[in-house]
């Protein structure tokens, strides 16, 4: 089978961990028969340096016209580089906002595990991790906070700020029926989180959310403020199933549980549209202070290319393949820095990357 997947390598560590997901997907190809073609785009700062903007619609068009996306990370260090004294739509993570909108791309999956090789860099204590925990956070991705109208202006006297929250009940039903069609794949059981005791629209979105459910009567729901579910994901999140929330609790949700499981050098993540279209990459950043170190840990975007083949391609074998060589991977004692401890065997980026080819 023949599949185009367009790659965005990014800035910071992203063109060394997109390599060595791509190493493992070409692995995949030799051993099961397939061809991917990638096309490079780009996005982020380095779209900036060369453009001026973070993202072109040429590259938009090139991502349409592929099957799937693989991204690294974007983006740079807040404080120091000159991206982010341009104004708010001209950085790098605009370019990530403008081709989740352009592509449609709705629905974040962000699954949280704890793997039993990490035990140790979990940070909670080991009556509270049991058994171990596997949540998928589903995240809405286009509306939200970050999508409305915002402004700064002067209001007597005094500069204030504005920005907007909105949805309508279409957005809440499609992400909502995501979440249950996910949750049916689990352990049948959703937390749609909000904050309905203080906002409109999270009133809405539970109310959308029940009746979604109605179609479900094999999944249990229940329903979580969102104060209340941060709490939660620290003091038991063996709890949780699908946890499904609007875009900005999500981001806040996927990070804190990212940090549960022991790395975000760990964890995947998907954004898919109403079709087998999506775009995958890291749950972490570009991490500016190591990058060209040979110091990454690639296990997270090697992760989102196992994703990328469960969820756009279908290759429920393949997929299988590459979690199964991470797990072999660990299992035989290698880390990457973030995720070291003592007795194990450190290795770089692309020994890593190698590894878990070779694994496949």
């Amino acid at each position: 089978m023949e599949k185009k997947i367009t790659v965005i390598k990014g800035d910071g560590i992203g063109p060394e961990i997109v390599t060595e997901a791509q190493k493992v997907l070409d692995k995949v190809g030799e051993k099961f028969g397939h061809k991917f073609i990638y096309t490079d785009i780009l996005m982020g700062g380095c779209s900036i340096d060369k453009y001026g903007e973070p993202l072109t619609d040429e590259a938009v068009e090139t991502a349409r016209n592929s099957d799937a996306v693989l991204l690294g990370a974007i983006g740079g260090n807040t404080s120091t580089s000159p991206w982010y004294k341009l104004a708010p739509n001209l950085r790098p993570e605009a370019g990530l906002l403008k081709i989740r909108k352009e592509l449609g791309l709705f629905a974040n999956l962000r699954p949280a595990v704890l793997y039993d090789e990490l035990r140790n860099a979990c940070p909670l204590k080991d009556e509270i991790i049991g058994d171990g925990f596997d949540m998928m956070i589903m995240r809405e991705l286009t509306g939200g906070l970050y999508f409305g109208d915002r402004k700064t202006e002067v209001v007597d006297g005094l500069e204030t700020a504005v920005d907007t929250l909105t949805y309508n009940e279409n957005e809440i039903r499609r992400i909502a029926k995501r979440g249950f069609d996910i949750a049916m794949k689990r352990r049948k059981k959703v937390t749609s989180v909000d904050k309905a005791n203080v906002l409109d629209s999270s009133r809405l979105w539970r109310k959308i959310v029940n009746e979604v459910a109605e179609d479900y009567p094999e999944v249990e729901l229940e329903h979580m403020l969102v104060d209340n579910c941060a709490m939660q994901l620290v003091r038991d999140p063996k709890q949780f199933d699908v946890i499904l929330t609007e875009n900005m609790f999500g981001d806040i949700l996927s990070d804190e549980a990212a940090m549960v499981s022991g790395s975000l050098g760990m964890l995947a993540s998907a954004s898919l549209n109403d079709t087998k279209f999506g775009m995958y990459e890291p749950s972490h950043g570009s991490a500016p202070d190591i990058a060209g170190q040979d110091k990454a840990n690639p296990i997270a975007t090697i992760l989102s290319a196992s994703m990328l083949l469960r969820f756009s391609f279908d290759m429920d074998k393949e997929a299988d393949a590459v979690d199964s060589a991470v797990k072999k991977v660990l299992e035989e004692g290698y880390r990457t820095g973030d995720i070291m401890s003592e007795g194990m065997k450190l290795v770089g980026c692309k020994a890593m990357g190698t590894l878990i080819a070779d694994a496949v």
